[in-house]
């Protein structure tokens, strides 16, 4: 089994219990957390959220043109200024952004765009050329150099799967399912190294695993109470969860959740509608706890998918596209609308060209948030202005 292979094996908490052979607990130890109180939040619509009926340019006669079977009214959508409104699914985003708190980035993608989902989800995780094939996240190798040595808790995946987002040389990564019955077994031993660099890296897992679980049960009882009332989804769970650990003080830099269901081909009215309410509702939560918490300026909260849609309806729904909007709450972020409206007149083969790399989003944050250079990851284009 290679190294890789058996982190996802043991780096992943299922049912509430370690998935770790128990002789391996002999080997655990808790390690110290880092400084500092910035940290990003990602949420990952996986399916290809239509950017255009999630931002609308209601006053474009184009888009009416374009999509007669599922464009939204003009008496529907939640105007927030310049031509643009959101779905009235996201009233909640409407009020933040009217709060200063969110920012829009407009036409997000890149050149030579791919509309596979197993692709395209890969391109935008590694931060890689739509030719290159890259094996570590943007993530995992942000938090390489961050941290120099493994860290077990410097991200959270709360999610079923590994996210290769966060993959990195080391194990700074705990992904981590059914949190309400988290346990661990851990022994405060220290890690004696051998000749033996398979044993080494076996033992080093082993100290993360527990290390991590201990570190994530001891913010966990630090949180102060909410007030606020999450919904009863697992979007909103995991978001409840993310919020108690970051008012716990885990001081992790990245925490990762995704929502499927965003592959509208179909009803795209009903289903867009409705999973977007689960977002709207899930981050009015989590964005009331730390504003409540006085934690909302540490915490960047950034909404993606991996494509937009068609610009023309299908009849029932929409099709794999390229550019989308993205999403950035809190963080003191500058609250603004980047970019320019959606371009209906100007199509690439019935797409909407993107305007912004999403890779220049990336390193905004890694500069602004972390005084990072994102060069020393590969990302090379320049930090997006005008987002903090």
């Amino acid at each position: 089994m290679n190294r890789r292979n058996f982190f996802k094996l043991t780096g992943t908490f299922s049912g509430g219990v370690l998935l770790l052979p128990d002789f391996l607990y002999s080997f655990a130890t808790q390690e110290n957390l880092s400084a500092g109180d910035s940290c990003l939040v990602f949420i990952q619509l996986n399916g290809g959220n239509d950017g255009l009926n999630t931002f609308v340019p209601y006053q474009d006669d184009l888009y009416y043109h374009y999509r007669p079977n599922i464009a939204l009214s003009k008496n529907e959508v939640l105007n927030v200024g310049g031509g643009m409104a959101f779905h009235p699914s996201l009233k909640s985003f409407a009020a933040i952004q009217q709060q200063g708190h969110l920012s829009v980035i407009q036409n997000v993608g890149y050149p030579e765009p791919d509309h596979s989902h197993f692709r395209s989800q890969e391109i935008w995780q590694t931060a890689s050329d739509a030719n290159k094939h890259l094996t570590e996240g943007w993530l995992g190798r942000f938090l390489d150099a961050h941290y120099k040595e493994h860290h077990p808790t410097a991200a959270i995946n709360a999610d079923s799967i590994d996210n290769l987002a966060l993959r990195g040389i080391e194990p700074n990564t705990l992904t981590v399912t059914y949190r309400n019955d988290l346990k661990s077994k851990s022994e405060e031993k220290s890690i004696k190294l051998s000749d033996n660099p398979q044993l080494d890296f076996v033992r080093k897992i082993a100290g993360s695993i527990a290390g991590g679980s201990d570190a994530i049960q001891t913010a966990l009882k630090k949180a102060a109470p909410s007030d606020v009332a999450y919904p009863k989804t697992e979007l909103a769970r995991n978001m409840e969860w993310i919020a108690k650990l970051v008012k716990g003080g885990l001081n992790s830099k990245v925490y990762y959740t995704s929502l499927n269901g965003f592959d509208t081909h179909h009803a795209q009215l009903e289903g867009q509608a409705s999973k977007l309410a689960v977002v709207n509702d899930a981050v009015f939560a989590f964005y009331n706890d730390l504003k409540h918490a006085k934690k909302l300026d540490e915490v960047t909260l950034v909404i993606f998918s991996e494509f937009g849609r068609r610009v023309a309806d299908n009849g029932k729904g929409t099709d794999h596209g390229t550019a989308a909007p993205m999403f950035v709450i809190g963080g003191k972020n500058k609250g603004k609308i980047l970019g320019s409206n959606p371009n209906l007149k100007d199509l690439d083969n019935g797409d909407l060209r993107y305007e912004t790399d999403f890779r220049s989003v990336y390193a905004s944050l890694l500069k602004d948030k972390f005084s990072f250079d994102p060069s020393q990851i590969g990302i090379k284009n320049p930090a997006l202005k005008g987002l903090f």
